[in-house]
């Protein structure tokens, strides 16, 4: 199996109308608010919008599928399906050695196969840290002995800067977890890093079949910053410097989820080479969130250059910066599949939370009245 997967990230909603999990509108707790507008005046960013392609490696070997090895002709056997490992196991040692490569399974196995030993897998499922015992099989075919399985360990996509903090030297992108395509488990990330992007085209977004941005990554020396973290409001990491193409000479402040209203907003996104672009969308509805949760609002694309071009929300367009009343408050996250004009967006200051930005000015996430 290929040890990289390229995928455009957004993630994808077959809803068009907010679901019933929104909280109903409270008041903050008395005194909060003005403590909140605060820490809001001490952070400022720089709004992103830049495309970005994203290579990350996970924190071990997934797996990803179950394979059926031909041992005799009449037998095909998965030795790893019988260990009981399952797609979305993250294989983290085998016989003591850690899996940072995932050409050391080729050769872990391949001893193992010639010494007629089984292999002491410890693997990650759900958080929990397990192990599994097996023996390869030797596949009569290809005469080389495997394990039965599909297994990757790196990652590759296009998606879109969200924020620099030029203060923490930490940025914020995407705005909603990677995860492996085949298996759907978030990917722990082990290293990676962002780099320079270029939107060669566009395939229009229609109903029932959300588009894509077509873009190639720049050259290596381009790296903007690297990943430390994938969480369920995007990828953070360390970067140096605003990036180029920024639409902003100065950061700018953002905005707590109480201060988002519905009606106009702006989101900054790019459809063509690097040139960040501004684009009118209307907020259309605001979920007064207790907790970090990732739909904190719905927006609706009204620019009829943006429509023109994209057809709506389109893949590789999660974690555009979404801008109302001057202020960041938020990004793109997903679509609409059937109303691609269309989509949910996360609140800034819960990406600012998963960067570390938040927590160096006392940031605390909202509060209700009970």
């Amino acid at each position: 199996m290929p040890g990289l997967l390229f995928a455009f990230f957004l993630s994808v909603s077959g809803l068009t109308v907010p679901g019933s999990g929104y909280a109903s509108n409270a008041e903050m707790i008395h005194g909060h608010a003005a403590a909140q507008n605060g820490a809001e005046q001490d952070i400022r960013v720089y709004p992103g919008g830049q495309t970005i392609g994203v290579k990350v490696k996970s924190a071990g070997v997934l797996v990803v599928g179950h394979h059926l090895v031909d041992v005799t002709g009449q037998t095909k056997i998965s030795p790893g399906e019988t260990s009981g490992l399952l797609p979305g196991d993250l294989m983290v040692s085998i016989d003591g050695v850690k899996l940072n490569e995932i050409s050391r399974v080729s050769d872990l196995v391949k001893r193992a196969g010639d010494t007629g030993s089984e292999l002491n897998i410890r693997y990650i499922r759900e958080g929990k840290e397990r192990t599994a015992r097996l023996k390869p099989a030797y596949d009569r075919n290809d005469k080389v002995w495997r394990l039965g399985l599909y297994i990757r360990d790196s990652a590759a996509g296009v998606g879109t800067l969200t924020f620099y903090a030029p203060r923490e030297g930490v940025y914020g992108a995407l705005g909603h977890v990677i995860t492996d395509m085949n298996t759907g488990t978030p990917i722990v990330v082990g290293s990676g890093h962002i780099v320079e992007s270029n939107v060669t085209s566009i395939s229009k977004s229609q109903d029932g079949d959300p588009g894509e941005k077509r873009a190639v990554f720049m050259k290596e020396g381009q790296v903007l910053g690297n990943v430390e973290s994938n969480t369920d409001f995007g990828i953070f990491g360390k970067m140096g410097r605003n990036p180029d193409h920024s639409l902003y000479r100065e950061p700018i402040p953002v905005a707590m989820s109480s201060e988002v209203k519905e009606g106009a907003a702006q989101i900054l996104t790019v459809v063509e080479g690097q040139r960040v672009e501004r684009f009118n969308v209307e907020i259309i509805h605001v979920s007064r969130q207790q907790e970090p949760a990732t739909k904190g609002m719905v927006l609706r694309i009204t620019d009829s250059r943006l429509i023109d071009k994209t057809g709506g929300i389109v893949q590789g367009m999660s974690g555009s910066p979404i801008l109302q009343q001057g202020k960041l408050v938020g990004a793109v996250t997903h679509v609409f599949v059937n109303d691609p004009r269309s989509g949910y967006g996360c609140f800034i200051e819960w990406m600012l939370k998963d960067s570390g930005a938040a927590q160096q000015h006392s940031f605390h996430p909202n509060l209700k009245a009970v």
